[in-house]
């Protein structure tokens, strides 16, 4: 069989490397797969050279940026221009001629290395918006094995699409990949419709674009978790409490996860409802991420604003409202935590998939399980339809659905759940990852590649 090789921003460094991707990828690089990434390390002057991780199942290759790569290729044009562009957010995005520069030259840079290390019947799998243009560098160096491309985040539509400062060679970059893989069917429809605005470009049956003589075929591939593996470190969880009952969200601090619109949604449920003091509680995790973005500094700003406000206004001596962590916390924990709650509350403005609500899903008890109220935004919300599907704009459908939650009957909560476990066992991360590949191995064989 022939060796997959995995390409992501950031390498799967220690002894044991972890993680929701690492778990999807582990059977198909065991015996011989090789991940490059970069170390997470910044240096004034960064090149070429590789460093080698022993203690993997897989050969793992490091490279390091330099200062002016991080801060241009990465917090600039990856995290200043793609990320808010690509969930809704374009009134966000720093377009700076150095930063999208210095995007194209690291992954040149990428290239090169990829490129020194590859087989002739090597399969390529790049991982997310910092490498959108790898396939065609790769080429441009005279590479033709079958490359896969996974965006984990949602595709932006025609009119964001168009605010890109290089709208048609993003299209250039996308084509040069044998599959490009998205989250769910509506990024696929946005990103057919953003390629429609390109200049040239031609539309087949199954989401196949040409441009330029290229042939792409772009396809949903929703992202699962290993959901027996949850489960296990869910199990042994402390009995659910009395009271308060739990409302539990965790998210990184992103200005996509909607936090300011859940905490006034669950403000106004205390102001209306001052019969549920003492009776609930919301339980906020928000780990800090990208704290030298400027976007970051104020939503952590506005967070910890709101905290204090509704905590000052609603609290007792003995009860506070909510209970806001800005820090992680080990994975076993939270899934025990998901456990304990009676509601999770998994409501984002924009998302590619969003794994922290089928964790919580997995994370139940079947005899007595929580309830989802997932954010019709989520990719999720396509395959958890079960779930209490809300729009994280409409504060009045918020608080009803937290009622309603609350409130729901054992036998309807079991109804539902059982459900959304059967939709996840089906679709869960393996398949995940045996479904591009296959799609892969198909394209390149229609091709002789």
């Amino acid at each position: 069989m022939s060796r997959l090789v995995v390409v992501s921003n950031r390498l799967p460094l220690g002894p044991n490397p972890s993680g929701g991707l690492v778990v999807a990828l582990a059977d198909a690089l065991d015996g011989g797969g090789l991940w490059i990434g970069n170390s997470g390390k910044t240096r004034s002057h960064a090149g070429d050279t590789l460093t080698a991780h022993d203690g993997a199942p897989f050969d793992r290759l490091s490279y390091d940026l330099s200062a002016r790569e991080h801060r241009e290729y990465y917090l600039g044009f990856s995290n200043a221009v793609l990320w808010p562009l690509c969930h809704g957010r374009v009134d966000l995005i720093e377009v700076r001629t150095e930063d999208l520069h210095t995007y194209r030259n690291v992954n040149r840079k990428v290239a090169r290395i990829v490129a020194g290390q590859l087989r002739e019947d090597d399969r390529i799998w790049v991982q997310d918006y910092h490498h959108l243009p790898l396939a065609h560098e790769l080429r441009k160096l005279g590479v033709r094995n079958p490359i896969a491309f996974f965006l984990h985040i949602p595709f932006p539509g025609p009119m964001a699409f168009q605010a890109l400062p290089n709208a048609a060679e993003t299209a250039r970059w996308i084509v040069d990949y044998d599959l490009f893989g998205l989250q769910a069917k509506r990024h696929v429809a946005a990103c057919l419709q953003a390629l429609r605005t390109v200049e040239g470009a031609e539309f087949g049956g199954e989401g196949r674009v040409t441009l330029g003589g290229k042939t792409v075929e772009i396809a949903s591939f929703p992202i699962g978790i290993d959901v027996d593996d949850f489960l296990a470190q869910a199990e042994g969880a402390q009995p659910r409490p009395d009271r308060p009952d739990t409302i539990i969200g965790v998210d990184r601090l992103d200005y996509s996860k909607g936090l300011p619109e859940r905490f006034r949604a669950f403000e106004s449920l205390l102001t209306r409802r001052p019969d549920l003091h003492g009776e609930i509680e919301l339980l906020q995790i928000a780990p800090p991420t990208r704290g030298e973005v400027r976007a970051y500094r104020e939503i952590r700003e506005e967070i910890e604003g709101l905290t204090g406000a509704i905590n000052g206004a609603h609290a007792d001596l003995d009860w506070i409202p909510i209970r806001y962590i800005h820090r992680p916390v080990p994975r076993e924990r939270l899934a025990k935590l998901f456990r304990r709650a009676r509601i999770g509350l998994v409501t984002p403005l924009a998302d590619g998939m969003n794994l922290v609500a089928k964790e919580f899903v997995a994370a139940q008890d079947p005899a007595d399980p929580g309830v989802l109220i997932l954010s019709k935004f989520a990719g999720a919300a396509e395959q958890m339809t079960e779930a209490l599907i809300v729009n994280p704009h409409d504060m009045e459908e918020m608080v009803h659905h937290i009622v309603t939650a609350r409130s729901m009957p054992l036998r309807e909560r079991q109804r539902r759940h059982e459900a959304l476990m059967t939709s996840l066992r089906e679709n869960d991360v393996h398949q995940w990852r045996r479904s591009i590949l296959m799609s892969l191995d198909r394209i390149s064989g229609a091709r002789g590649g």
